[in-house]
């Protein structure tokens, strides 16, 4: 491909068909308006050209233009169609080509060929197929395409709106916070950065969760920012170690306000070819998300909800379901697979049952039920008729269906089911079942999470569910004395489609109250957090916000099928940038002044590893 300036001069070229196509004169004129409030974008001013390459249409007859773009077709050196962000236009239309420019035909008055290239290693066409990792050591080439310039011009214009929507209509004041910090107790993995102080290092922030605090102490009232984040672990289809929040943060508000203010955000930046956002967004509760869906971010757009049937079994001769309803949390649950017989394979029931038994230490069994209403199941011997028909009623079974049962204790039965839950709608999709429309945006809040969570390595000690500034629910705060780990706190999730798109929470604006939930509930060490409870000690109000995950949201909007492609320059699995090999060694010289020396081979690991394939099983 070459990139070329074209000055054209439109006439009435006779195309190799044998058709006169109409010529343009003239200068055109650059103020076209779509409303009283609203212009046409100007993408051709302070550059060489007047015109995009998708914008010419017969109307534009008459005048005179000067187009910019990459060479799609070149034959003989004569016929070209040339490509830009915009589109296509020709100088001759090729036999078998379409386009929306295709009235007309370009002759050339002049032609300059500003930069030749060498042989490409792989052309810029939509179904030309490219690994994602070839597509990410040449980044720069797959920014060309059309999928890549859509994703990231929209981002961009919903970005824009939300500058408008928050700024202009609400009063939000754009801050820059630092992205050299300290390191902060709890939370995922952080970068540390040497500085030249020996034995001092920066971290680069998770989130500007604790600025935007202090923001509000300092009396902004209201901030939003496009904060860049930071997180030291590996990369996976939703999640990167650098990744882009829209951040938000309102003094004097509540729970409601802020959900009030995100349904508005998104309904005003959304984009205007899809279904309107329809406000206000439903709310579950923690509790009901786990019980009926397995898990805290679920996908509404399909039903094969859990259900729970210990009742159905408590008479049971089932030995392992009366194991699991004689212990104090033990519970039977299920959930039904329309038409599971159908379309489900055996191997695929096995498959299911051993990821139960592999990640999950739990036992799941499937029943079939036949047209002679005979019980296909390895304990069909065992269920009693009546066990049967109250199972039939309660599921609302149907002839093809299949149930999945587990029993077990309450949080691991659900979660179990939650997961096998989203593998059968994969599953069933992939023989043509429509479960989840790729059209449908299904919001839910989910809201009342716990406040504490037990760590897994010792259950007998706490963390936080959210982040340690959380506060508590008003109802439940003297329980943070006496059952702290029956607290509910004041956090809440925005999902999207069974993706967490944003997550937020009203603060703990009182310093007492902050020092007893960090000391005497996390075993936190306070110093590290001196600067901010001295900041609460000195009259801070009252304030919550939210951090939306912009990725993630702009992945969903798109139907993108990994948040790499929608940022411009994203890593690999492994945080590893394959276009420019990026982390890269030091010279040990360059590493003194940071009193740094490295103890083993900085290539001792290569990005040849299998880890950082985008196919890999684990990516």
């Amino acid at each position: 491909m070459f990139f070329y300036w074209l000055s054209r001069l439109y006439r009435g070229l006779s195309s190799p068909t044998g058709r006169t196509t109409p010529l343009v004169w003239g200068s055109l004129s650059r103020n076209l308006v779509l409303s009283s409030q609203r212009r046409i974008p100007e993408f051709s001013s302070f550059v060489a050209r007047t015109n995009t390459c998708g914008e010419l249409r017969s109307s534009h007859l008459g005048q005179e233009v000067t187009l910019c773009g990459w060479i799609q077709y070149r034959r003989q050196n004569t016929f070209l169609v040339l490509r830009d962000f915009h589109g296509l236009v020709q100088v001759v239309i090729p036999q078998d080509e379409k386009m929306p420019t295709g009235e007309i035909e370009i002759k050339v008055k002049t032609a300059e060929l500003l930069n030749s290239c060498k042989k490409l290693p792989f052309e810029i066409k939509d179904f030309v197929k490219k690994t994602e990792a070839l597509r990410l050591q040449y980044r720069y080439l797959d920014l060309r395409s059309f999928q890549m310039q859509y994703n990231l011009r929209l981002r961009s214009q919903m970005v824009m709106k939300m500058r408008e929507y928050l700024c202009n209509l609400h009063g939000f004041v754009d801050i820059e916070t630092p992205t050299l910090f300290k390191r902060t107790p709890g939370g995922a993995k952080e970068f540390v950065i040497p500085s030249r102080e020996p034995g001092k290092f920066y971290v680069l922030p998770q989130s500007p969760q604790q600025f935007k605090q202090l923001l509000m102490v300092g009396g902004l009232d209201r901030y939003f920012q496009v904060a860049r984040c930071y997180r030291d672990e590996g990369s996976r289809p939703d999640r990167q170690p650098e990744f882009t929040q829209i951040d938000i943060e309102m003094s004097f508000v509540d729970q409601t306000g802020i959900q009030s203010l995100i349904e508005g955000l998104l309904q005003y930046s959304w984009p205007s070819d899809r279904d309107p956002v329809v406000v206000p967004f439903p709310s579950m509760t923690f509790a009901e998300a786990l019980a009926s869906y397995g898990t805290d971010k679920p996908d509404t757009r399909f039903g094969m909800k859990i259900v729970d049937i210990s009742n159905v079994f408590r008479n049971t001769e089932v030995r392992f379901l009366q194991d699991a309803l004689s212990k104090p949390q033990g519970t039977v649950k299920a959930i039904c697979i329309p038409e599971g017989a159908k379309y489900l394979k055996r191997k695929e029931i096995e498959s299911i049952r051993k990821l139960a038994a592999d990640h999950f230490n739990q036992e799941v069994l499937p029943i079939f039920l036949k047209a002679n209403q005979n019980w296909n199941s390895p304990v069909a011997k065992f269920i009693m008729e009546e066990e049967r028909l109250e199972l039939i009623r309660l599921m609302e079974i149907h002839e093809e269906d299949v149930v999945l049962l587990t029993a077990g204790e309450h949080r691991k039965a659900c979660s179990l089911l939650g997961k096998l839950r989203l593998e059968c709608a994969d599953l069933l999709e992939a023989r043509g079942v429509v479960l989840r429309d790729p059209a449908l945006f299904s919001f839910l809040w989910v809201v009342d999470f716990p406040l504490f969570l037990p760590k897994e390595e010792n259950p007998r000690e706490l963390e936080s569910a959210h982040h340690p500034f959380t506060a508590p629910h008003p109802s439940d705060i003297q329980l943070l004395y006496t059952e702290p780990e029956k607290v509910r706190s004041q956090h809440y999730d925005l999902v999207l489609n069974g993706s967490e798109i944003g997550g937020g929470s009203i603060r703990i604006h009182n310093a007492e109250l902050q020092r007893y939930v960090l000391a005497a509930l996390l075993k936190e060490d306070v110093k590290l957090l001196s600067h901010l409870l001295q900041a609460l000690d000195s009259g801070a109000p009252p304030h919550g916000g939210i951090a939306l995950g912009l990725d993630r949201l702009i992945c969903l909007v798109t139907g993108a099928p990994s948040i790499r492609d929608v940022i411009a320059f994203p890593k690999s699995f492994r945080g590893h940038d394959l276009m420019s090999n990026a982390p890269d060694s030091i010279p040990p010289e360059e590493l003194k002044p940071y009193h740094i020396q490295v103890s083993w081979p900085a290539d001792s690991e290569t990005e040849k590893s299998p880890l950082d394939h985008p196919h890999h099983p684990e990516s």
